[in-house]
């Protein structure tokens, strides 16, 4: 029996190469008996009940794989809600159903910046139940953004501008493969950095590597923090403040990661989800999904350190003091309840808006960030944009002169990373209204970014 005649007694596609070497089995033995086996009906039994046939010499590949086909039966994608729709292309929506389409999905989210990315697209949420998609965390594992509120007078930021601009050069370092030297010291190399081979074999990097930041769209720069009314939690007064902000993940250690065990899922698949590539997902009470598990939640904490790092030794280069601060995370899974039940909630390049969770959503070098007070909206999955989505490409030259006549001053910067690159913000925000509040106001007034032409990193 060939493939095609398989396939008219029911074989799935899945498992036509299980039905032929079944088929071939069969007839072998009943050459050897000198009988004329009827290959058809044992084929249509296994068909109609594989349960009996799984410890079956012969049928029993077969058997497994028709039941993990039926385990893993096609569903209807999940549903999701879309914020900002107009200005999503089509490609992202594709990218978003086919994620909700995984067997383990159960709700989704798309935020008002979205656009394409490896997998989920970036602004995608995703919740499934008891699995983790390591594409859907992204390839910078707990990318992240922190803002500190400085004890400095605004006019500094011209009057002492020299000052500020050294702090920036001489605390930050950019791009694949840089490093401060010496190296510089924070308690999370100091955790167990075991949890995996993977983390293991990559510590000394993620030493080297404590306190730089990554190419693309990550930053790190000095602006005007306002605040139009006091705020208990942060401790501040209506006013203008000088603020650093940094934007930045878990570098090579988090990108390892990222690929070692995408790359585990893949080889898991189901051989009917095949084609999802870089969705595949691991589950939870697997090995592999345990370690993976270990190893994000580890690479969050080295991002943590990576900007803690950077504003302890840029405010220290500054002379400056800290008295307040946001951060949070973006590309990230979280356990946590929805529905009713556990789910795990990745947000690739989204906001945690959990009801009054602060959070900082960026704009572009020259247009305003904010700081966000979640609304706890359901149907988000307490979510929220990142507020970096990018459209298309700007001759940065064109737009350098612009930005110094706006009182932006760029140290240095990639081309794909001016203003005109990135979605309004403003319309980001308006289309967000049912998902954060803004509680403060951040434009930035010296900005450094990594110049060596890198994308960013989903």
């Amino acid at each position: 029996m060939n493939s095609r005649q398989l396939q008219k007694l029911g074989v799935p596609d899945y498992c036509v190469k299980q039905a032929i070497a079944a088929v071939q089995e069969l007839v072998r033995e009943g050459t050897a008996r000198g009988e004329r086996p009827d290959v058809k009906e044992r084929i249509k039994a296994a068909l109609a009940d594989p349960q009996a046939f799984v410890a079956d010499e012969v049928l029993g590949p077969l058997a497994q794989a028709l039941l993990e086909d039926q385990s893993m039966a096609p569903i209807e994608p999940v549903p999701y809600r879309t914020w900002g729709d107009d200005g999503i292309d089509p490609a992202s929506h594709i990218q978003m159903r086919q994620a909700c389409s995984l067997p383990v999905a159960r709700r989704g989210a798309l935020m008002p910046d979205a656009h394409v990315g490896y997998g989920l697209p970036i602004g995608g949420v995703l919740a499934c139940e008891n699995a983790v998609v390591p594409y859907a965390v992204g390839v910078d594992i707990a990318c992240r953004m922190k803002l500190s509120v400085l004890d400095l007078p605004t006019e500094s930021l011209t009057s002492r501008y020299e000052l500020y601009r050294q702090a920036l050069e001489g605390g930050t370092r950019f791009g694949v493969g840089v490093q401060h030297q010496p190296p510089k010291s924070h308690a999370v190399m100091d955790q167990d950095w075991s949890v995996t081979r993977i983390t293991r074999e990559h510590k000394d990097k993620a030493w080297k590597q404590l306190g730089t930041s990554g190419s693309g769209n990550h930053f790190v720069e000095f602006g005007v923090l306002t605040l139009t009314k006091r705020d208990e939690e942060l401790g501040l007064d209506a006013g203008e403040y000088v603020a650093l902000l940094s934007h930045s993940g878990s570098r090579g250690a988090g990108a390892a990661v990222c690929s070692t065990y995408s790359a585990i899922a893949r080889t898991q698949l189901p051989r009917k989800y095949e084609e999802l590539g870089r969705l595949a997902w691991l589950s939870l009470d697997s090995e592999a999904g345990q370690e993976y598990w270990a190893a994000m939640n580890l690479m969050g904490d080295y991002a943590a350190a990576n900007h803690d790092v950077i504003h302890r030794v840029v405010s220290k280069l500054l002379g400056a003091g800290i008295i307040a601060g946001v951060e949070n995370h973006h590309n990230f899974a979280w356990k946590e309840i929805h529905d009713g039940r556990e789910l795990i909630v990745h947000r690739k390049g989204a906001t945690p808006a959990a009801a009054g969770q602060l959070g900082v959503i960026p704009g572009s070098m020259a247009d305003p960030g904010y700081v966000v007070r979640g609304l706890g909206n359901a149907e988000s999955l307490n979510s929220a944009a990142h507020g970096t989505a990018a459209r298309s490409k700007y001759n940065w030259k064109a737009v350098k002169n612009d930005l110094e006549k706006r009182g932006v001053r760029v140290l240095s910067a990639g081309a794909d990373e001016v203003p005109g690159v990135y979605k309004d913000i403003e319309e980001v925000m308006r289309e967000q209204a049912d998902l954060v509040a803004i509680v403060a106001r951040f434009d930035p007034k010296i900005v450094k970014m990594c110049d060596d032409g890198s994308q960013a990193e989903d």
